[in-house]
C-alpha cells in the first residue's frame, strides 16, 4: 500500500513538472486533442462538405472568442455581420466554380460591411461608456475609449485573420482530386509540429526564442516542431501519392514541414502578441487544457495560405 501510495506520489509529480514546463494541463490537453483528431477524421472520411461546415462552425466559435477578447479593452466588432458574411464566403468558396475568385469577391465584401458597421458601432458603445463610466469612476476604473478608426481597424484584422484564413483551408479541399490529403495536411501537420515543440522544448529547451512575447518557446522546440512536421508530410505523401510522383515531388515534404514548423511558430507567437495586448492568458476556454479555439488554431490559421499555394504550385 505504502509503495503504491509512493508511486502516485513520483506520477503526480511528474505530470505536475510536465504540466509546469509546457504551461498545460497535459491530461487536458490529450483528451481533448483525442476528441478533435476523431471528431475532424470522421467528417473527412464521411465527406469533405461536411469538414467544410466544421470548419465553419470553428470559425464562428473563433469569431465570438475575438468579439470576447477585444470587448476587454472596449473594441466591438460587428459579430452578427462578421458571422454572416463569413460563412457565406467559406460556402462560396467551397462550392463555387471559380474559387479564387469567389474568395476575393466575399472578403472584399466581407472587409467592407466589418469596417462600416464596425466604425458605427462606437456610437452605440459610447452611450454605453456613458452609463458603465458613471459606475467605475466610484470605482476608481476608466473606461478605455476608442476612436471610430480603430474600430474599424480592429474589424478588418478580424476579417484578415479568421475568414480569410480560413478560406485557405477550405480552398485546397477543391483542387486536384486529393481533399483528404490536403485537409489532413493543413489540419495536422501543425498541429503535429505544435506537439513535436511543445516535447521538445519542455525537454530540451535552453535557448530561448522569443522570451518577450512567449517565455515558453524555444529554438529546439522550433526544431522539434520541423521534425515532426516533415516526418508527418513524408508519411501523407507516402500513403496518398505513387511512385512517379514521388519521382518528381520527393523535395515537397521537406519544403512543406519546414515551412510548417516556421510559419506554424510564427503563428503562435502572433496569437501569443495579441493575448498580451489584450491583457488576457488564453483567447477561449471552450477546449480543456487548449484554451480556447483560438488557441488552438492559430498556427493552422496561419500555415493555410502558405501551404495551399505550394500545394497548388506543386500540382499536388
Amino acid at each position: 500500500m505504502k509503495a503504491k501510495t509512493r508511486v502516485d506520489k513520483d506520477a503526480d509529480e511528474t505530470i505536475r513538472s510536465i504540466n509546469s514546463k509546457t504551461g498545460r494541463n497535459m491530461p487536458q490537453a490529450v483528451g481533448t486533442a483525442v476528441v478533435l483528431v476523431v471528431l475532424i477524421v470522421a467528417c473527412l472520411l464521411i465527406s469533405p462538405v461536411l469538414f467544410m461546415l466544421l470548419v465553419v462552425i470553428f470559425m464562428i466559435l473563433g469569431l465570438w472568442e475575438l468579439r470576447v477578447d477585444f470587448a476587454v479593452r472596449n473594441i466591438h466588432i460587428p459579430l452578427v455581420t462578421l458571422w454572416i458574411c463569413s460563412t457565406v464566403t467559406l460556402v462560396s468558396v467551397y462550392f463555387s466554380t471559380h474559387h479564387v475568385v469567389a474568395m476575393g469577391l466575399c472578403v472584399m465584401v466581407t472587409l467592407l460591411a466589418a469596417v462600416v458597421m464596425g466604425s458605427r458601432r462606437i456610437r452605440t458603445s459610447d452611450r454605453t461608456d456613458r452609463v458603465s463610466s458613471d459606475k467605475r469612476v466610484d470605482d476608481g476604473a476608466a473606461v478605455e475609449r476608442h476612436s471610430r478608426l480603430t474600430q474599424a481597424a480592429v474589424s478588418a484584422f478580424t476579417v484578415l485573420y479568421i475568414p480569410l484564413l480560413a478560406s485557405c483551408i477550405v480552398m485546397p479541399l477543391t483542387f486536384n482530386g486529393h481533399p483528404v490529403a490536403h485537409a489532413v495536411m493543413i489540419v495536422f501537420m501543425p498541429a503535429l509540429g505544435d506537439t513535436g515543440g511543445l516535447f521538445a522544448g519542455a525537454w530540451l529547451g535552453r535557448h530561448k526564442l522569443c522570451p518577450s512575447i512567449s517565455p515558453k518557446k524555444s529554438v529546439e522546440g522550433l526544431c522539434g516542431s520541423i521534425l515532426f512536421a516533415v516526418a508527418g508530410v513524408y508519411a501523407v505523401f507516402a500513403c496518398t501519392y505513387d511512385a512517379a510522383t514521388w519521382a518528381t515531388r520527393w523535395w515537397f515534404p521537406l519544403v512543406a514541414g519546414v515551412m510548417i514548423g516556421v510559419v506554424g511558430t510564427f503563428g503562435d507567437l502572433c496569437a501569443s502578441l495579441i493575448k498580451r495586448n489584450l491583457g488576457i492568458k488564453d483567447m477561449g476556454h471552450m477546449l480543456k487544457g487548449h484554451g480556447g479555439v483560438l488557441d488552438r488554431v492559430d498556427s493552422i490559421l496561419l500555415t493555410a495560405p502558405f501551404l495551399c499555394v505550394a500545394l497548388w504550385l506543386a500540382g499536388l
